[in-house]
């Protein structure tokens, strides 16, 4: 039994894991969507998901512990270059998108499997901001459901020949 094993140590040491997942969120912050291994993305959206809950109060202080574990990519853009560093898209872009919704800002799908050692793979992406937009059209397609099903019978009862007609 697990007990009290609230992690996967995929086979590394401490510092070498927190290193791939810094790269990993990194890379997943900067791009919106990777593709890794099946253990290594579920949990990399562990780790996502609580960056964006970070991001979603603009503070010095959550800046400052997102920089901490984000690298800074594109930190020495030369001339007029833009400064986009993961942190800045994080608080810019991401968490406000998500700013109505609490939690499952990831999603894990399996993908394929890789050539060399067949291992799964999967690609962990950010969902889209507007969740309440696919209920919607759920509620729709089931209220056309229910009003096709019930004209159905008062066009069966009009069809019938009233008494008069028959005799």
């Amino acid at each position: 039994m697990r007990h009290k094993n609230a992690f996967r140590k995929l086979n590394r040491s401490q510092g070498h894991r927190r290193a791939l997942f810094r790269n990993l969120v990194t890379s997943l912050v900067m791009h919106n969507r990777i593709e890794t291994t099946i253990a290594k993305a579920k949990e990399l959206k562990r780790i996502a998901d609580k960056l964006v809950t970070l991001g979603k109060v603009d503070n010095l202080h959550n800046r400052r512990l997102a920089m901490q574990f984000l690298y800074p990519v594109n930190a020495r853009a030369e001339g007029n270059a833009q400064k986009r560093t993961p942190v800045h898209r994080l608080f810019g872009e991401i968490a406000p998108r998500y700013s109505e919704r609490h939690g499952g800002y990831t999603r894990v799908v399996r993908t394929r499997r890789r050539e060399g050692d067949n291992a799964q793979l999967a690609v962990i992406e950010f969902v889209e901001a507007k969740s309440g937009s696919a209920g919607a059209v759920k509620r729709k397609r089931r209220a056309v459901k229910r009003t096709d099903a019930s004209p159905t019978k008062p066009l069966a009862q009009t069809e019938q020949p009233s008494g008069n007609e028959a005799s």
